[in-house]
């Protein structure tokens, strides 16, 4: 895909600050992310990059992003497992955990609004 016009720049920019390490946390392994929803009570977010699903859900949830620990299933195997066995063997994404309850491929303004409150 090619992205050309007058709005090409302001997609590309966009692109880049959902993507800044000051906007957007990095990727955690499975296991961390685990220890650390079991300790601060956030959610965990598994996804992998490409998916438009998950950038959809990263822009609607934009700076709230950082209320959740995100797992990258391609570069993390057991994170990419924790989603086939709850995805019925799929590796769709993005699938959240909130307290406990694994959520495939939910709604971005359910998910805003579960992360606010």
């Amino acid at each position: 895909m090619v992205i050309s016009g007058p709005w090409a720049g302001s997609v590309v920019l966009v692109l880049a600050v959902l993507s800044s390490p000051l906007v957007f946390p990095r990727s955690l392994s499975a296991a961390e992310a685990q220890r650390r929803s079991a300790r601060d009570g956030k959610g965990i977010v598994y996804w992998r990059p490409g998916c438009p699903f998950c950038l959809r859900m990263r822009m609607v949830l934009f700076l709230r992003g950082r209320r959740l620990h995100w797992v990258d299933i391609w570069k993390d195997p057991a994170g990419a497992a924790a989603v086939r066995e709850v995805a019925g063997g799929n590796e769709t994404v993005p699938t959240v955990v909130l307290n406990g309850e694994p959520h495939v491929n939910p709604a971005p303004g359910w998910l805003r609004a579960a992360v606010r409150a």
